[in-house]
């Protein structure tokens, strides 16, 4: 049975690389067939995870605003699904989908219904499927992303970041969404933060599964553009996040 992991967060937080190094573990341990699914609209967990940048769902339904555009007798429907096969990043290790930008000033809704048939079709030929999501919680909130069995709420060591998964906690609770587990990771923490960060942790209803400690290493290799597979297996944010999958059993 497919695995579905869902990533959340505010944006900067380290959301992306927890992503990436999720999946790194998983191709690790041999966990293969995997898809990943890039739902944020700044889509970068393809340089994460040095794969090429394909094309975009939003691309594809921008590409057939236009009857004219259409083969005869496909509606636009069936034509972004034949589009969808194409537009499918394939590596060695991973499957890769890219949401894109929304389909006009902040309308989701069309995307979002096409994103959700596609993933229900590829799902079945995964045994893991994992979502980095936007950081307005968008493919959830309107269901994209159903029976989710693993939400890891990514928040970096502020109390700002540590308030908004907070507030991703009540979204996900509001809308009775299918999440079996939901964790809170912490990200980018030096000695001491963690004690300072006690009572807003506390607050926001989670439990820590673990942190992923500041890491100068990982902060040089975004710097340089350098994808995070090919972290070293001794640095600390590798570490952190193999100690977490093991924590839930990936």
């Amino acid at each position: 049975m497919t695995k579905q992991i869902a990533v959340a967060g505010k944006g900067g937080t380290g959301k992306t690389s927890v992503t990436s190094l999720l999946i790194r573990y998983l191709i690790e341990h041999q966990k293969r067939p995997i898809l990943a699914v890039d739902a944020d609209p700044n889509a970068n967990l393809n340089e994460a995870l040095g794969a090429e940048l394909g094309e975009t769902i939003s691309d594809i339904i921008a590409q057939t605003k236009s009857l004219k555009k259409l083969p005869a007798g496909m509606t636009q429907e069936a034509f972004i699904e034949y589009k969808l096969q194409a537009a499918m990043v394939e590596t060695k290790d991973v499957d890769l989908l890219i949401m894109g930008g929304p389909d006009g000033p902040g309308c989701y809704c069309f995307p979002n219904n096409i994103l959700r048939k596609h993933l229900e079709s590829l799902t079945d030929n995964y045994n893991y499927v994992i979502m980095d999501n936007e950081a307005g919680m968008e493919h959830i909130s309107r269901r994209v992303t159903s029976d989710i069995d693993i939400l890891f709420v990514v928040s970096d060591a502020s109390a700002r970041a540590i308030r908004s998964a907070g507030r991703v906690h009540h979204l996900v609770k509001s809308l009775k969404s299918k999440v079996k587990e939901i964790y809170l990771i912490v990200t980018k923490n030096r000695p001491g933060d963690l004690e300072a960060l006690e009572q807003e942790i506390a607050a926001t209803g989670l439990t820590l599964i673990g942190t992923v400690p500041y890491d100068v290493e990982l902060a040089r290799y975004d710097l340089e553009g350098k994808p995070l597979f090919d972290l070293p297996a001794s640095s600390i944010s590798v570490t952190a996040v193999n100690e977490i999958c093991a924590k839930v059993n990936l």
